[in-house]
């Protein structure tokens, strides 16, 4: 149960559901899908037996259901499946990929998330995205024109965090989150490390944790720098971190890891993006916000940059 308030009947700790954030980020998709001249197509490769790929595959198809996107999910042997991105990038027919992972796990993954052309990939893992993110840039071309795509994940925290109010939007953009130390608990080369960067490179302390230790993402003293830089903090441990956060972001697989709520700071905000629940039952007794799960924000990511790319470029010329 959470903390009542001085008053006696106000609770310290608000729950907030992923759907309230996507319905606002879906409303934008929308209002971006009547000024296009066609349905976007989005086609989805499955290639694994993980339910948590087969559930997020569902509720993407769910998702354009509802908001008028064309969606296809094909299924395909892992040993076929480069075979077949190849091909859907040759489709002028589809606008977009997504890839459910994994697929072999490890390195031949991050192989894969190289083959879908850059026009057609809106999760964002395309290396040259990737490398726009880590070194903080905004477009991918000079003229400032096409913006770069961000990880569908990773965003959709970055979303959650302004739509709760982390940001300070009374300071410039691209440094909003200056004075917040944030711990983000993976570190895994899709979402974890590029969130760490994507927080930092806002302005933020970010302390960021996994089986071989942490890592600090800043812009250095006062934010002076252009990108983040990485310094390990040898001697620092989860509990210390955790101690002195603003908000704590978790997502590690398994069922065998949850954040001590007796090691948050007093108010934090604490997010889920894991499929098993990371932090106890009684999180809410210290954390003033709680975000359970993402996965519909980060499915309204997945529609918002698929519109991104169908706006930027003709991919039928």
């Amino acid at each position: 149960m959470a903390k009542i308030g001085q008053y006696g009947d106000t609770p310290t700790c608000k729950i907030v559901l992923a759907s309230a954030v996507a319905k606002n980020l879906l409303t934008e998709v929308s209002n971006d899908l009547s000024k296009l001249n066609k349905v976007p197509s989005l086609v989805g490769f499955l290639a694994n037996q993980d339910p948590a790929a087969r559930k997020y595959a569902e509720w993407t198809q769910q998702t354009c259901q509802e908001n008028g996107v064309a969606y296809e999910l094909r299924e395909v042997d892992r040993e076929d499946l480069e075979m077949y991105l190849l091909a859907g990038n040759e489709d002028a027919s589809i606008d977009g990929i997504i890839v459910y992972y994994p697929i072999f796990n490890g390195r031949q993954d991050q192989y894969l998330q190289q083959i879908p052309a850059v026009i057609k990939d809106v999760e964002g893992l395309s290396h040259k995205y990737i490398f726009k993110l880590y070194h903080n840039e905004r477009y991918i071309d000079e003229a400032q024109t096409q913006k770069s795509i961000l990880p569908c994940t990773p965003l959709a925290i970055l979303k959650i965090l302004d739509h709760i109010g982390v940001y300070n939007k009374i300071l410039p953009y691209g440094n909003r989150l200056f004075g917040r130390t944030i711990t983000v608990i993976n570190r895994s080369e899709t979402v974890g490390r590029p969130l760490a960067a994507l927080l930092a490179n806002d302005g933020a302390c970010v302390y960021s944790v996994d089986v071989t230790g942490v890592q600090q993402f800043t812009r250095g003293a006062g934010i002076k720098k252009k990108m983040h830089e990485v310094v390990d903090m040898w001697g620092r441990d989860l509990t210390g971190c955790l101690r002195v956060s603003d908000v704590v972001v978790s997502g590690v697989p398994g069922n065998k890891f949850v954040v001590q709520t007796q090691d948050l700071k007093d108010g934090a905000v604490c997010i889920n993006f894991s499929t098993e629940r990371n932090f106890e039952a009684d999180v809410k007794e210290k954390a003033s916000i709680y975000v359970p799960s993402i996965g519909k924000v980060t499915i309204a990511i997945l529609l918002r940059n698929l519109v991104v790319r169908a706006t930027t470029y003709d991919v039928t010329g």
